[in-house]
């Protein structure tokens, strides 16, 4: 038998991997997708930066970075008064992330050789003040302005809102100990129209604090769904409006921001009036697919993908206004959360 060449032995390895492959499957293909990125991300040129500790004690907006480079995917942060300047990165790596006082809140993907999720509950100095795993893919945080109860939504089936298949599992606990205040919100009474919903299909996404026990959030069933009021101490969910998805109230508490279907999984912006109960459209064309934030009472934030970018994603803003425009606000930019203190 003739000496393998170094070539054969190559061959072989390429032999080999198809097999591992062929094995693995999506896992396999998953795996080298995330190697391609990390590849490509490691050789872009580095991002403008600026010292955490200039920034963090000022008004600021914290994000998940999605400029190419080895900080992608870092939690980073900007000034509120210059939002395109260099940014101040952390070691914290988030799907999704929010601030509300002494705490932050970011949902994990832990990849390995089997991945899995989890949120972490982090202080002041971005250490890790308590955490737990993820029932599935994150999707959505909230932190109450006090810092005292934080939200999370994942996906259980399914990977966006857009299907018809998916499935969610969203709960309510204490941010200064992890531990479960409201463990399912479909374990809630869900009333509609006065009457309880009780189908087995319901679902609940989108958490937004409103003081005290309150909370608003969606509820799905049966193709339709409703902005509900939720009540911690009564353990109530009540409908409050269809067609209204993943809320954000205003600083003054006196609005809500969300998402509305305009046919075909296609979401525009809509704002609530609490007090009057007018519902204002804004001329967003493209479909919004994210939870807002207020970044003052008359400007609203959300994330955009990057058509032409796999990966990435802006953050843009528009005024509540009819006759408002939508602005690039932050570049490779997502999940942003203001801090105006």
């Amino acid at each position: 038998m003739s000496a393998r060449t170094p070539g054969d032995r190559v061959r072989g390895l390429l032999v080999a991997a198809v097999v591992v492959a062929a094995t693995a499957g999506v896992v396999a293909v998953g795996l080298g997708a995330y190697a391609d990125h990390v590849a490509v991300r490691d050789t872009a040129a580095p991002v403008p930066r600026m010292e955490v500790a200039d920034v963090e004690d000022g008004p600021r907006v914290v994000f998940r970075s999605t400029a190419p480079g080895a900080e992608y995917g870092r939690v980073a942060m900007v000034p509120l008064a210059d939002p395109v300047g260099p940014r101040a990165f952390t070691d914290v790596t988030c799907e999704r992330v929010d601030v509300g006082g002494d705490r932050v809140a970011c949902l994990r993907t832990e990849r390995g050789v089997v991945t899995t999720f989890a949120a972490q509950l982090l202080d002041e100095g971005w250490r890790v003040a308590g955490s737990w795993p993820l029932a599935g893919l994150p999707s959505r945080t909230r932190l109450s302005d006090d810092g005292a109860l934080v939200a999370t939504t994942t996906f259980v089936t399914g990977h966006s809102y857009a299907g018809s298949g998916f499935s969610t599992r969203t709960e309510i606990r204490s941010a200064r100990d992890g531990e479960v205040v409201a463990g399912d919100l479909e374990e809630l009474a869900l009333l509609v129209d006065g009457r309880p919903l009780t189908a087995a299909d319901r679902n609940l996404w989108g958490v937004t604090f409103a003081g005290g026990d309150a909370f608003y959030a969606t509820a799905a069933s049966g193709g339709r769904t409703w902005l509900v009021r939720g009540d911690l101490a009564e353990r109530t969910l009540t409908a409050v409006r269809p067609d209204a998805e993943c809320p954000s109230i205003s600083p003054d508490g006196t609005r809500l921001a969300y998402k509305k279907d305009r046919g075909e999984r296609d979401w525009g912006i809509a704002v609530l009036d609490l007090e009057t109960g007018e519902e204002l459209i804004l001329p967003e064309a493209r479909s919004v697919d994210d939870q807002l934030e207020w970044l003052d009472d008359e400007t609203l934030l959300y994330g955009l993908p990057r058509p032409d970018e796999p990966g990435a994603a802006d953050v843009w803003s528009i005024r509540v206004d009819p006759s408002a425009e939508p602005r690039l606000f932050l570049p490779h930019a997502w999940s942003p959360a203001v801090v105006r203190g």
